[in-house]
């Protein structure tokens, strides 16, 4: 499949994913951007591009070829713009209000025409709180409101979740979680043909080899049995299809501010990472979210040359793989040194539990 071939075959016109449901954290401290730096980051929902702009970067540039994603960061970044704190997470959808649409209303004017003009035919969305209207996110609630309750009472989901020792929790896991109709309806939830069909795109999905829901329901295991489960809110949003007051990184309290004052050097970008990198130049780190899971092994190659030749000596790139293991140092050794160790130990405290691993190669010339 080509570049060209996925624009055609995959809906553009929906948001597929209106949070990122990848681990800020894990993020800029395996990419450990410099004060100044420019910053090549994956669109999606923008949280994790709004994520580099604590760093006190010189640029970032949200790229995606997807133009519904980047209709839905500009309206988070006029949100953060004019809206306290607290407003932006009701206006948004981590907490109750009736009053989006009126206060849609008092932000339209700032949004580009073509922003402007979708949300105006999607206000349904916004008053819905925007955050919970993504493709992805439905499977989510799908799971959460009409699967689980089959197999868990709310009481033992909220149990899941309370404060316990890593004894206590591996011990509830074993001995409350993990049911046979955990095992049989997770396993049919998180198959190739459900998720293709209610969560990510086929095409996505057609360089993966092995059982989908195999591979997923292992990673989910080792997560619920973990006491890292009870404050990750990736998980929680998974399995009550709300953030119960977890917040991604963007928007947590003490970050707000700063991602504010900064906002006048996020840069949206329609097109692919090497379009951004055609205009802008090299850029010292790049977050690539997990693009190569849907590229064959000659187009990742392809890909791979062009991204390390728009990364400045000594930067760094950062992706994840989730089913299709891909990795650029592998392909070109004498230009990327991968740094295991560095990658491991963030992949083990990886919040977004269902990644494979997460990558951090690094830039030699």
């Amino acid at each position: 499949m080509t570049k060209e071939d996925l624009t055609k075959r995959v809906n553009f016109d929906i948001i597929r994913y209106a949070n990122c449901w990848e681990d800020a954290g894990i993020l800029l401290a395996g990419l450990a951007p410099a004060p100044g730096s420019k910053i090549l980051s994956i669109g999606s929902a923008g949280d994790n591009s709004f994520a580099f702009l604590t760093t006190d970067p010189g640029l970032v540039v949200a790229v995606d070829i997807n133009p519904t994603q980047l209709f839905l960061i500009e309206l988070k970044k006029v949100c953060i713009q004019n809206l306290e704190w607290e407003e932006a997470l009701a206006f948004l959808g981590f907490s109750h209000s009736d009053s989006r649409l009126q206060c849609f209303h008092t932000l339209k004017n700032q949004l580009g025409s073509a922003t402007r003009a979708y949300w105006e035919s999607n206000l349904t969305l916004i008053a819905n709180g925007v955050i919970h209207q993504g493709k992805f996110e439905k499977y989510f609630q799908l799971f959460s409101g009409k699967i689980l309750p089959w197999i868990h009472s709310r009481r033992v989901v909220n149990a899941l979740f309370e404060s316990k020792t890593a004894a206590e929790q591996a011990h509830f896991y074993q001995n409350k979680w993990n049911t046979w109709r955990w095992r049989l309806l997770f396993r049919i939830f998180f198959s190739k043909y459900v998720m293709g069909k209610y969560g990510r795109d086929p095409e996505f999905q057609k360089q993966v080899q092995g059982s989908v829901s195999e591979f997923i329901f292992g990673k989910a295991a080792a997560q619920l049995a973990s006491v890292a489960a009870q404050d990750n809110y990736i998980l929680r949003y998974t399995l009550t299809g709300s953030f119960d007051g977890l917040l991604p990184h963007y928007l947590q309290k003490a970050h707000y501010p700063i991602v504010r004052a900064h906002l006048d050097r996020l840069h949206l970008k329609e097109g692919y990472a090497q379009t951004a990198i055609a205009q802008y130049g090299p850029f010292h780190s790049l977050n690539l979210s997990d693009i190569f899971e849907y590229m064959d092994a000659d187009l990742f190659r392809e890909t791979a040359r062009t991204l390390v030749a728009g990364t400045e000596n000594g930067g760094r790139l950062a992706y994840w793989n989730l089913m299709v293991p891909r990795r650029i140092s592998q392909v070109l050794p004498e230009n990327a040194e991968y740094l295991r160790a560095e990658s491991e130990r963030l992949t083990a405290i990886d919040k977004g539990f269902f990644y494979n691993g997460f990558i951090v190669d690094q830039v030699v010339r």
